[in-house]
């Protein structure tokens, strides 16, 4: 495939541009940009969710009470 020129790919292109047309081509670039937005929000919102919490901060001043069993 390395050999091809430069002149074999704008046949091709043209070739393309005869049987879809520009207004379906346009469409589908559309829709592929707009799937791949949306592929890099979901991967955004998935780190987002998946990041640990903060400890919740501890309180100073509070006595917790309770018993105090030993090791058996």
């Amino acid at each position: 495939m390395g050999s091809f020129s430069i002149w074999h790919w704008l046949i091709v292109l043209v070739i393309v541009m005869l049987i879809f047309g520009t207004k379906k081509l346009r469409n589908i670039g559309q829709d592929l940009g707009g799937a791949v937005k949306g592929f890099k929000d979901g991967i955004k919102e998935g780190t987002a969710e998946n990041k640990p919490a903060e400890p919740p901060a501890q309180k100073v001043g509070h006595t917790i009470e309770g018993e105090i069993k030993e090791k058996s």
